[in-house]
């Protein structure tokens, strides 16, 4: 079958997405759903590596929780506010989040804070390459999305 193209060789103003093939319920629970779960897998990990393969402790698992907790809070603040920022600063945020977690977690193994730090300037500068890349593609300079 046959379809008319335009009658003014003009393109379409709106912009084609994907179907959302989920519940707005569903949405909603995973917006605070990953965090946790990613909050507690974070916890868990730092704990471990701040033991260092010794005895669990009540300290240990104190902090595991501790920091699950921080994690959560923090990514839900980066996921709540950093839409809401211009492309560039929106990938710096989350890439230096990123970063930041992945420093924390080496600096919990013992090594120096040197090299946790330069380890993560390094996530957070690949990380940054990639979101930026993502946002300059798909959103205009306002922040909307051309795609």
């Amino acid at each position: 079958m046959a379809h008319a193209a335009p009658a003014s060789g003009a393109r379409s103003t709106t912009a084609r997405r994907s179907p959302d093939v989920f519940s707005p319920q569903v949405h909603t629970a995973a917006r605070y759903g990953i965090p946790v779960v990613l909050g507690l897998v974070y916890g868990y990990w730092a704990a471990a590596n701040r033991r260092g393969g010794g005895e669990i402790t009540g300290w240990n698992i104190l902090f595991g929780f501790v920091t699950a907790l921080a994690f959560i809070v923090l990514c839900i603040a980066v996921a709540t506010f950093a839409p809401k920022l211009k492309r560039e600063l929106h990938s710096l945020v989350k890439s230096a989040f990123a970063g930041a977690a992945i420093g924390f977690l080496y600096s919990q193994t013992g090594e120096s804070v040197l090299r946790s730090t330069a380890l993560g300037v390094v996530v957070t500068a690949g990380i940054f390459a990639v979101f930026f890349y993502r946002y300059y593609t798909r959103e205009d300079a306002e922040g909307n999305r051309i795609r």
